[in-house]
């Protein structure tokens, strides 16, 4: 008997734990333009009018507070997706006119990166994929790729340094 195997069709939503639900709010409704859509008293639910994330911040009772770090075990950062790196370029601006901290765009092998943190230093970033990337996820998700052939993809377009040892 062949069983099939679950899947799941994308993220449904990324809740923050925050120190300060207002600052947060303030952050992104006015800098990412999210909109809270229901106060549950200890957090805030917001949506992105154009794509439909969900975004929860929460202040939980009893938290330990302190700037996020990256460094700790649990969330690196937040990948957002951007159309191309004139997007990028347009969020460098709007960051600058707002006083948010960022790093300046990166083009890598797969695209480019704008990376930036939230008001409690939650690593955020926003990313471009180049025509190589975009073939990558074409030929991954027509479900006809198999392991050897992502390891050649990885080895003749990024480096065969980078070829996972048992990939799935």
């Amino acid at each position: 008997m062949t069983t099939t195997r679950p899947s799941f069709a994308g993220i449904d939503h990324v809740a923050f734990t925050v120190t300060d639900l207002d600052i947060s709010q303030h952050f992104y409704t006015e800098i990412l333009d999210f909109v809270v859509v229901m106060d549950v008293g200890y957090g805030r639910i917001c949506m992105h009018p154009q794509t439909g994330f969900i975004l929860s911040m929460l202040a939980h009772e009893g938290a330990r507070g302190g700037s996020f770090s990256e460094l700790n075990t649990g969330l690196d950062h937040i990948g957002f997706t951007a159309a191309s790196r004139e997007e990028l370029e347009r969020w460098e601006r709007r960051f600058d006119e707002h006083g948010v901290a960022y790093s300046p765009i990166r083009d890598e092998q797969f695209g480019s990166h704008l990376n930036f943190r939230d008001p409690d230093d939650i690593a955020l970033e926003f990313s471009s994929a180049n025509e190589l990337m975009l073939a990558a996820r074409e030929a991954l998700s027509s479900g006809r790729m198999t392991s050897a052939d992502i390891a050649a993809f990885i080895a003749a377009n990024v480096s065969p340094d980078y070829v996972a040892g048992d990939p799935v």
